[in-house]
């Protein structure tokens, strides 16, 4: 079971691709009929976010090696945390060519996402430990990426894209707080204070439960301003009382994770149709 949980597979986390491709996808399509708009430069922007939720993933359990004790699992944990690093060194190189075309403001952006990605579990920050991960998935994997993308892509920030993330921002916190629903008996055992082990599991189902309504509520407040046109991801509702009654017993909790990334695929896909 332990050697399962430091599997490649297991920490890759392939369902967690839908936010670097969904946020990305929110940024390039507001910027879609503006001037300077380049596809290339769209596609770079998606493989390296994927790369970048990829490195996040893979160095998730750093933090664990010194509570393991089997050399296997350990050298395990060590392979993924280099592959991790890997990741982010790819992910620097197209950041590096996409600097020269949006310039040294993007610099900034790039710098505030990599220390937030390795301070995510890497000590002595670990702001998995601290029960801060929810809280920093919506700004780093959300918020950043879609403004960061529409950045690249236009040479400024705005506003009326900042709101536009917001509910992939959300959903970004969601999916983080859905791996620690599953895993909250693993990670109380191993002492990593999650914001789950913190407030206990009642109170985290309670705010899933919140973060899915309040999704739904500022995609029909952007919907009534004016900040979004259409309303295509209404047709995502019926999935939130799936996922509240998935949420519910132990056997539909080992499931939320990759269920809440599917319901980010589709509400995020209706979303970008929605703009």
């Amino acid at each position: 079971m332990q050697q399962d949980k430091y599997s490649l597979g297991r920490a890759l986390r392939p369902f967690s691709f839908a936010v670097a491709l969904i946020t990305c996808l929110v940024g390039i399509v507001s910027a879609f009929e503006l001037p300077g708009f380049s596809y290339s430069i769209a596609l770079m922007i998606i493989v390296a976010a994927v790369l970048l939720q990829a490195g996040v993933n893979l160095i998730n359990d750093h933090a664990d090696l010194q509570r393991l004790k089997s050399p296997v699992v350990r050298d395990r944990v060590i392979r993924n945390f280099r592959l991790g690093l890997c990741c982010f060194l790819l992910a620097a190189a197209i950041g590096i060519y996409l600097i020269s075309h949006a310039g040294l403001g993007l610099l900034v952006l790039l710098m505030v996402g990599l220390a937030g990605a390795l301070g995510y579990t890497v000590e002595p920050v670990n702001f998995k430990r601290r029960g801060l991960a929810v809280v920093l998935v919506f700004w780093l994997m959300g918020v950043l990426m879609v403004c960061g993308s529409y950045y690249i892509l236009v040479g400024e920030l705005s506003w009326p894209v900042f709101w536009r993330a917001v509910p992939v921002s959300l959903i970004s916190s969601l999916l983080l707080l859905a791996n620690e629903i599953r895993d909250i008996d693993s990670d109380r055992d191993a002492g990593i204070r999650t914001l789950t082990v913190r407030i206990g599991l009642d109170k985290a189902r309670k705010l899933y439960l919140l973060l899915l309504l309040l999704v739904m509520a500022v995609a029909a407040a952007l919907w009534f301003t004016g900040v979004i046109s259409g309303g295509w991801w209404l047709a995502s509702m019926p999935l939130i009382w799936w996922l509240y009654k998935q949420q519910q017993g132990a056997a539909g909790r080992a499931s939320l994770p990759p269920a809440s990334g599917r319901f980010f695929m589709l509400f995020g896909l209706l979303y970008c149709l929605s703009l």
